[in-house]
């Protein structure tokens, strides 16, 4: 498989229908906003929601920060998404070490946490909303918005 030219970045938390959906949402928007050309999509390492839209609070919050996510559709990671993909991104620790299992041996992807890309909060995990308040979805947002710009100023960086 050929390597895309431009980045390419997969987020990723347990069921694709919170976090990872507002994370890919997020750097979307930061992407345009720089002007970076990048590849962006989200996964969850379970099947529980394949197929499924994100949250209806994870619609709302998105939409209230002016970006749709209704279109996007639960899928869950593959082996060959840590070849498709530069940098796969978790958002919590968990997932990381789901990742780390399941990452190919010799495969290109870096794996890091979102929140590692944001000094001062390296190691953190997004807030998962999903059991909480409508409000914790404010909170992820927050929280991903934050790891987003941070990661696209470094890729928008030239080497």
């Amino acid at each position: 498989m050929n390597a895309p030219t431009r980045p390419a970045i997969l987020f990723v938390c347990l069921g694709n229908i919170c976090r990872s959906p507002l994370a890919e949402a997020a750097f979307r928007s930061e992407a345009a906003r720089i002007g970076l050309d990048v590849m962006v999509d989200s996964a969850g390492t379970s099947d529980w929601h394949v197929g499924e839209p994100p949250d209806a609070r994870a619609i709302a919050v998105a939409r209230a920060h002016g970006v749709e996510i209704a279109g996007y559709r639960g899928r869950q990671v593959t082996p060959d998404d840590f070849e498709r993909f530069d940098h796969v991104v978790a958002l919590d620790l968990a997932n990381l070490a789901k990742l780390r299992a399941l990452r190919p041996a010799g495969s290109r992807a870096a794996l890091s946490l979102l929140l590692d890309h944001v000094p001062g909060r390296e190691g953190e995990p997004v807030a998962d909303p999903y059991y909480g308040a409508d409000d914790g979805f404010d909170t992820t947002w927050a929280d991903v918005t934050a790891g987003a710009r941070a990661l696209a100023r470094r890729l928008a960086e030239p080497e």
